[in-house]
């Protein structure tokens, strides 16, 4: 069993393998600080993105890499959003998106697919099956991380079905230790959904309670 899943180590570096745990920690510390709604989302995920960024480059994954490359520019500016205040009162808490809102990520959704599938036709990187996966999953994450980085509670949505795909994405790929962070993550997610919701929920009838009172 143990060399069904972790044989494929046996031809890697032992600096790559650390690396990969060391990500794999950071990257699930982030997700289970996004599940609490607690800032320190984003400088563990700055970690585990830029060592990530680097491992999938290497491994010519180019659109996982991008995938982090990206999610450490939005980590940056997610940091600032979530700490941005209207005097002590936070100025973005968890929200809904609008439609306005929806428009941009199908916007972002399509450009994103475009371009990965451009970048991966230059480069003659479909060679594989899970490379035409790694394109559609890259445009999911891409939508993920910029709802997250807004604190609108779809994000959610989008890391679940992103990361329970990418569970044998990785597998197949020869990257046990990252399949089994995905699976992790998906299960994270489906939870971090529903405490979100909660948390909306208190705010909702916070709301309502101040207005009844004014």
């Amino acid at each position: 069993m143990i060399e069904f899943f972790f044989a494929q180590y046996a031809t890697y570096s032992t600096s790559g393998i650390i690396l990969e745990l060391v990500a794999v920690f950071f990257g699930l510390a982030s997700v289970w600080f996004a599940k609490k709604d607690n800032i320190l989302v984003f400088p563990t995920g700055l970690v585990s993105t830029f060592i990530y960024a680097y491992l999938l480059w290497k491994w010519e994954l180019l659109g996982d890499s991008m995938i982090n490359g990206y999610y450490f520019i939005m980590s940056i500016y997610g940091w600032y959003h979530w700490t941005r205040k209207k005097g002590d009162v936070v100025a973005f808490p968890i929200s809904t998106v609008t439609k306005k809102e929806s428009k941009i990520a199908v916007v972002i959704f399509v450009l994103t697919l475009v371009f990965v599938f451009l970048v991966y036709q230059y480069f003659d990187k479909f060679k594989d099956w899970y490379n035409y996966v790694d394109t559609f999953l890259t445009a999911i994450f891409f939508v993920g991380m910029w709802l997250m980085a807004k604190r609108k509670i779809e994000n959610w949505i989008f890391w679940i079905v992103g990361d329970f795909i990418s569970i044998p994405l990785y597998f197949c790929k020869g990257y046990t230790f990252t399949s089994l962070q995905y699976l992790i993550f998906t299960i994270l997610a489906v939870f971090g959904y529903i405490e979100w919701k909660k948390i909306l929920n208190n705010q909702e009838e916070q709301s309502a309670e101040v207005a009844v009172l004014e």
